[in-house]
């Protein structure tokens, strides 16, 4: 797009060139050996183009050390062919042998890993930095949606500065939500290794639950056939990691598993050069205050370090940019060395009535529920200020989910009449209220 158009250019991500040596992997040659041996052991009998499929090798790179291999009687072939790439080839007892206690130090059988200093490289070369959230880029993301403009201009600006972005309000006032929408504004696409290798272990980093394939796939396809880039990195969209109260100090670090023997990423290092959104800040079994001094290095250095099971730590880009959504107050959380490294603290209150009709509006459109203004009128005044209930985001939602379900289940029409507005409110607010009185 142009300038014109409001949205920054989609830039395309700095791709890696497929390796054409052994060399150029990064890896030694007795680890790619390693895992051949382990993937012919869980794979049987594979053509070399499978194989290369499978450990995202070019074949040129596996060729010298399947060479080795069949003189050291690892493997051998099973199956020439008029083309090399589907010969096919299968372990010897004795690399059957091998690839037992291979897969007895780790069991990791899959995509050829990154060392740790091309990981780095790439996520500097793909930074949140050199990405500007545009005034125009805020609103798209936004559109439909019912938020103060000053509001969304602070997001904006609090996205720009890649500082933590401190979100707090009473439960309901829609700082999750907004959250999550924030997300819709990241923009470009970013390469994401299937494993990053440190001192001979694998760190496992694609997680298919957060990198979603990206939009411009089919474009840097295009631009750059398969065989000419390195197929060891995935191209996604920008990351979104969501977490909440089963967070805890030790999911922050490396997650090794005993059985397995090889590693995977925290949470904040898959939300790298994307959004990292730690909900409910309070509510976790370990303390607040220490959970945020975790931070401190992380987000006044855009550094972490990680520790290995033997206990070697190493330095990782922290480029993320994290938001805190919380019922408490700021000072109730944290001290004062704490809150002076977060760039923007943003407090989310109830709506006004104008806002409140425009997302209990839009929520009928949605449930296609009738909509009037008596029936709102009703619910505001027989019941939100009658009751002192603040006007909360999350309530129109919650009320006229009561109402569309009420009405499938008697098989009527949903309609907003006093009666039903009435079972809602007391459904949602004073459930024990309805339950004594029934069995009264």
């Amino acid at each position: 797009m142009n300038e014109t158009s409001g949205a920054a250019p989609r830039a395309m991500p700095s791709f890696m060139p497929a390796p054409r040596t052994l060399e150029e992997t990064g890896l030694s040659f007795f680890f790619i050996l390693e895992l051949i041996a382990k993937i012919l052991y869980r794979g049987g009998q594979l053509k070399l183009s499978e194989l290369s499929n499978r450990i995202h090798l070019p074949i040129s790179v596996l060729e010298p050390v399947l060479a080795f291999m069949r003189n050291e009687r690892l493997c051998e072939i099973s199956h020439r062919s008029d083309t090399e790439a589907s010969i096919i080839y299968n372990l010897t007892d004795l690399g059957r042998l091998r690839a037992n206690d291979y897969l007895a130090r780790c069991q990791y059988a899959g995509a050829a890993p990154v060392p740790l200093d091309a990981y780095i490289a790439q996520v500097r070369a793909q930074s949140m930095a050199g990405v500007p959230i545009t005034h125009n880029m805020v609103g798209k993301a936004f559109d439909g949606i019912v938020i103060k403009q000053p509001i969304l201009d602070i997001f904006g600006a609090a996205m720009n500065s890649g500082r933590a972005i401190f979100m707090y309000g009473p439960a309901g006032s829609g700082k999750t939500f907004v959250a999550e929408h924030m997300a819709n504004a990241l923009t470009g696409d970013v390469f994401i290794p299937h494993a990053i290798q440190v001192d001979n272990e694998i760190i496992q980093a694609y997680d298919p639950l957060v990198h979603k394939a990206g939009a411009d796939e089919k474009v840097v396809e295009f631009k750059l056939e398969r065989a000419r880039r390195d197929e060891r990195w995935v191209l996604c969209k920008r990351p979104i990691v969501l977490t909440g109260g089963e967070l805890t100090l030790s999911m922050l670090d490396l997650d090794f598993d005993e059985s397995s023997r090889f590693y995977t990423l925290p949470p904040q290092m898959k939300a790298n050069n994307g959004l990292l959104i730690i909900d409910d800040l309070g509510r976790q079994l370990v303390k607040a205050r220490d959970l945020m001094n975790r931070w401190i290095v992380p987000l006044d250095r855009h550094l972490d370090y990680l520790t290995l099971h033997n206990g070697k730590k190493f330095m990782v880009p922290f480029d993320v940019i994290v938001v805190f959504s919380t019922n408490l107050r700021p000072a109730e959380l944290a001290d004062e060395a704490f809150l002076r490294r977060l760039g923007y603290k943003i407090h989310l209150t109830a709506l006004d009535e104008d806002d409140y009709r425009g997302i209990f509006k839009q929520v009928c459109e949605e449930f296609q529920i009738p909509y009037s203004d008596e029936s709102l009128h009703y619910l505001l005044h027989q019941h939100h200020y009658r009751e002192g209930r603040p006007l909360l985001a999350c309530v129109p939602r919650d009320i006229l989910r009561q109402v569309l379900d009420v009405a499938k289940y008697q098989g009527k029409r949903p309609e907003l009449t006093s009666e039903m507005l009435d079972w809602a409110w007391n459904n949602y607010y004073t459930t024990e209220i309805l339950v004594e009185s029934q069995q009264s």
